[in-house]
C-alpha cells in the first residue's frame, strides 16, 4: 500500500500572535520537522508540505527533508483550499493518504504507525480513519484514494470535514487513550498547558524572539 502524507501548515496563527507556530521547538527542534521525521520514517512513501503564511520563514528549516513543498497562493481562503493542493500535489498512484497539522507536538513515528496499522484493519466499507480520544476527533486522519479523488471532483468548498458529513457510514472512528492525537498548540494558552500537563516546553527559535532574519535549522531528533 502506497501511502501518501499532506502536511498542512499554511495558517496565518492568529491566536499565536501573528508567529509561525510550526517552529515552536520541543527539544530544540522545530514542530514541523518533528511531524515530517515522524511521517517519513513509517510507512509514508511521499510527502507534501503547504505552506502559506510565513512560507519564506518555514521553509529553509525543510528544505533539505524531502517532500514536496507547495505554496498556495491564497492562504487566506482556509484549510480547506490548503488540504486540495496537497492532494493535488500528490502522485497519482498513493493508495492511501494521512493528513497531518504541523501544530501537533507529541506525534512521533509510532504513532503514525499505529494509525496507518488501524487503517489497515479498518471495517469492511471504510474509506476514512480517524482517531478519537474519549469520543472526540483527533489527528491526523487516514482516507482512501477513492476519497481523495471525490474531494478533489467535488467544489471549491469540499474538504475531509465536508467528505465525512456526507459519508458517515464510510467513516471509521478509531478509538484510542492516546492523546498525542488531541494534543496540539493554537494560543499561548496551549504552551503552558502542555507544561503543565506534560512537562514538556514549546520555545520560539531565538531569531522569532529577537525579529532577526530568519536562519536556517537543520536540526535532528536524537
Amino acid at each position: 500500500m502506497a501511502v501518501g502524507a499532506v502536511l498542512l501548515a499554511a495558517g496565518p496563527a492568529s491566536r499565536m500572535g501573528h508567529q509561525p507556530k510550526c517552529l515552536l521547538e520541543l527539544g530544540g527542534v522545530p514542530l514541523i520537522r518533528r511531524q515530517l521525521i515522524a511521517l517519513s520514517g513509517e510507512g509514508v512513501d511521499e510527502l507534501v508540505v503547504v505552506l502559506g503564511h510565513y512560507a519564506d520563514r518555514i521553509e529553509p528549516v525543510v528544505r533539505d527533508v524531502p517532500a514536496t513543498l507547495v505554496r498556495h497562493p491564497d492562504p487566506d481562503a482556509g484549510q480547506v483550499s490548503s488540504l486540495r493542493l496537497g492532494l493535488q500535489a500528490l502522485a497519482g498512484g498513493i493508495d492511501a493518504v494521512l493528513v497531518a497539522l504541523a501544530d501537533q507536538p507529541l506525534i512521533e513515528a509510532q504513532d503514525i504507525k499505529d494509525l496507518i496499522s488501524a487503517y489497515k484493519k479498518r471495517p469492511a466499507g471504510a474509506e476514512l480513519v480517524q482517531p478519537t480520544v474519549d469520543g472526540l476527533p483527533g489527528n491526523p486522519v487516514v482516507f482512501s484514494r477513492a476519497v481523495r479523488e471525490q474531494i478533489l471532483a467535488g467544489g471549491a468548498h469540499v474538504g475531509g470535514k465536508q467528505w465525512q458529513a456526507a459519508h458517515p457510514h464510510a467513516v471509521y472512528r478509531w478509538a484510542t487513550a492516546n492523546t498525542h492525537y488531541r494534543t496540539d498548540v493554537d494560543s499561548p494558552e496551549d504552551i503552558e498547558t502542555l507544561a503543565a500537563r506534560t512537562g514538556q516546553r514549546l520555545r520560539w527559535p531565538a531569531d522569532l524572539l529577537t525579529e532577526e532574519p530568519f536562519s536556517t535549522l537543520h536540526p535532528t531528533i536524537s
